[in-house]
């Protein structure tokens, strides 16, 4: 640094300047080049450091490289190379003005610090895009937990620098004296610490995966899980809404995960039908078999019959308990697409069926009029 001051001494003399304007020239030509060499710092790392790592990352199989060392990871690491620049020049630039000197060498450290933390955050956010072939990962969830502890850690210790170097004393003795405030920073931190407990309980427990579908009774949440982070749960319902529900609440509390249904063979379908008890007859001699036995019957040699129906799991069509409506039966078996749609479709046509052939058997479908 002194060789630097020394050669813009020798520029001024060698320019012939003497007297009271030589304090003003030699100060603004050490801004001047200490301006000069933050911007080339800033611009190699940018035009050269930049492309150069991306070069070597894409020459590798390996995918980690690329998505750790991305583009936006490396650029906001080399906005730190100027600030560094500029740290290291304050001494020389400023040597006669040691309270302006060490104003900027605070708010040089200050921005040093955002920008540390800047490219921590944004080299943690790349570790979610290690697996992005939606599989159910407890590691992974384990692993998006520690993430945002570790955030919030560094968020935490950032700001203590930073309050450290506004009043000018040592950090260690700030987190020293932070011991006897644990139990405010036991309440500040309550939510996000219950929050990661559920989040483990969650996934160790193998409840709740990104990508699940959910219904959480007595709330509005009916869709696939989005996100899961260390205070929220993000749902976006089939209407396209976006919902969030605390780790804790589902864990204190229930809910439905229809994974099981998406991993099994079948789709369940259980609707029931009102007949009228007048409509029920004996259809033989011996009055041993009625209309609705046979209903029953070719019901579900139909349902087995069709390409639709998963044949191998539980086909059933059975009487529930009278009511003052009819009596109900309930058709009970699985359809084999499960995508809500096909789903939906094969069902109306099953039910349809069964509402037309009711009548060839001389049953009828009660129905309750408006006057009754």
């Amino acid at each position: 640094m002194d060789r630097i001051r020394i050669f813009v001494e020798e520029l001024i003399s060698l320019a012939g300047l003497t007297g009271s304007a030589v304090p003003v020239v030699r100060h603004i030509l050490l801004i001047v080049v200490a301006i000069v060499l933050a911007w080339t710092g800033d611009f190699l790392g940018r035009k050269v450091l930049v492309p150069l790592i991306g070069k070597l990352t894409g020459k590798t199989e390996a995918k980690w490289d690329n998505v750790l060392f991305n583009r936006q990871v490396i650029v906001s690491a080399c906005h730190i190379i100027p600030a560094v620049i500029i740290w290291e020049l304050l001494p020389m630039v400023f040597y006669q003005f040691p309270l302006v000197r060490e104003l900027l060498a605070r708010l040089t450290a200050i921005y040093i610090t955002v920008m540390i933390v800047r490219t921590g955050t944004v080299f943690i956010n790349s570790f979610s895009l290690l697996e992005t072939d939606g599989r159910r990962s407890s590691a992974r969830q384990y692993f998006q937990s520690f993430c945002g502890v570790l955030k919030i850690l560094m968020f935490f210790v950032a700001a203590v620098i930073v309050v450290a170097i506004v009043l000018g004393r040592s950090p260690m003795r700030l987190f020293a004296g932070l011991g006897a405030t644990s139990a405010i920073l036991m309440l500040v931190f309550k939510d996000t610490i219950e929050g990661l407990v559920a989040g483990i309980r969650l996934t160790s427990n193998d409840m709740l995966h990104k990508g699940d579908w959910i219904t959480v009774p007595g709330t509005q949440v009916n869709g696939v899980v989005e996100d899961i982070s260390l205070t929220t749960v993000k749902v976006k319902n089939f209407d396209n809404t976006i919902l969030t529900v605390s780790p804790t609440a589902l864990v204190s509390g229930s809910f439905q995960n229809w994974i099981g249904m998406q991993r099994s063979p079948g789709r369940r379908v259980q609707r029931k039908l009102y007949y009228d008890f007048r409509s029920i007859r004996f259809v033989d001699e011996e009055q041993k078999t009625t209309n609705l036995t046979q209903f029953r019957y070719a019901a579900e040699k139909y349902l087995a019959g069709l390409e639709a129906v998963n044949s191998q799991m539980m086909i059933m069509v059975r009487q529930l308990e009278a009511t003052q409506c009819g009596l109900p039966v309930e058709f009970y078996f699985f359809l084999k697409s499960k995508e809500w749609k096909t789903y939906e479709h094969q069902l109306a046509d099953i039910l349809e069926w069964f509402y037309a052939k009711s009548a060839d058997f001389g049953l009828k479908i009660y129905q309750q009029y408006p006057e009754q």
